[in-house]
């Protein structure tokens, strides 16, 4: 799995998990994936907006991501 971050080519090694509270239900998690370069940018960017949720490694996530990449993938 690659990183969210736009344009990069990069492993990822966290799991963001966020929910937008103005459209989804709080129970829905949403995730982008993200290298040790752009796990901060990526969770600053969350969390300006009152998004983030949680952050996990990817190993500690088993590999599993849920959609909602960057890219709207």
């Amino acid at each position: 799995m690659r990183c969210s971050a736009k344009g990069c080519r990069q492993a990822a090694v966290w799991v963001l998990r966020w929910n937008n509270p103005r459209i989804h239900p709080p129970e829905r998690r949403k995730t982008w994936a993200a290298c040790d370069e752009h796990r901060e940018s990526l969770g600053e960017f969350l969390t300006a907006r009152g998004f983030l949720r949680e952050v996990e490694s990817v190993a500690a996530a088993g590999g599993e991501l849920g959609g909602g990449g960057i890219d709207g993938q």
